[in-house]
């Protein structure tokens, strides 16, 4: 009798063969993850507390004559970037819960690599831009005012970035200088912007004739 020999093929191999490309188009097609992630939540967190930290303590010691000077007509004060700093971190923090509130676009994923540049260009003062109008100083706030409400709002934002689960990234936002940007980027851009004006407030007390 002639014996035939059948070869017999591995079930695992041929089902790994198999489902392989499926595996690779799924990991492919995979949105990245609207929430903000572990790493990224202590990140907010640090830069809020650093900067923060960092303007009271540029700020809370300066005289009165020290908080109004100005190195020319068209420079401004240390209260007027403080003023400039509660502004824009009411504004950014307002914009950010409410795009949150508001219905997810289905294009965030086109945000997320503007961290990185909000990152780079936030804190760079090479790079000069006039602030939108609603966020420029207007004097009408005292010093007391302005120094209450920074605290206040910082607490409230560090707060949020505390807690929230909400899927911040797939809710976004126009930005003048950034074009769209999502509701974490609009969060991580409070701390950023404030560590830019915090060297602001260093390039004032070295005029030559700031009060001593």
């Amino acid at each position: 009798m002639t014996m035939v020999r059948i070869a017999v093929v591995p079930v695992v191999s041929v089902m790994t063969i198999v489902m392989l490309p499926t595996l690779i188009v799924g990991a492919r097609a995979q949105a990245p993850d609207a929430k903000m992630t572990r790493a990224e939540r202590a990140e907010l967190i640090d830069l809020l507390s650093k900067s923060e930290k960092e303007f009271l303590d540029a700020v809370e010691s300066v005289s009165d004559a020290q908080w109004t000077f100005k190195a020319g007509p068209d420079r401004w004060s240390i209260g007027e970037v403080a003023e400039h700093l509660v502004l824009a971190e009411a504004g950014l923090f307002t914009t950010a819960t409410r795009s949150v509130a508001a219905p997810a676009d289905d294009k965030w994923t086109a945000t997320v690599g503007k961290t990185d540049l909000l990152k780079r260009a936030l804190p760079n003062r090479t790079t000069k831009v006039d602030a939108p109008q609603e966020i420029r100083p207007r004097g009408d706030l005292t010093r007391a005012q302005v120094m209450a409400r920074f605290k206040e709002q910082r607490a409230r934002t560090l707060a949020f970035a505390q807690e929230t689960e909400a899927p911040l990234k797939a809710h976004t936002a126009p930005n003048p200088f950034f074009g769209a940007i999502n509701a974490h980027q609009l969060l991580l851009y409070i701390p950023l912007h404030n560590l830019r004006h915090d060297q602001q407030i260093a390039e004032v007390k070295t005029a030559p004739d700031y009060p001593r």
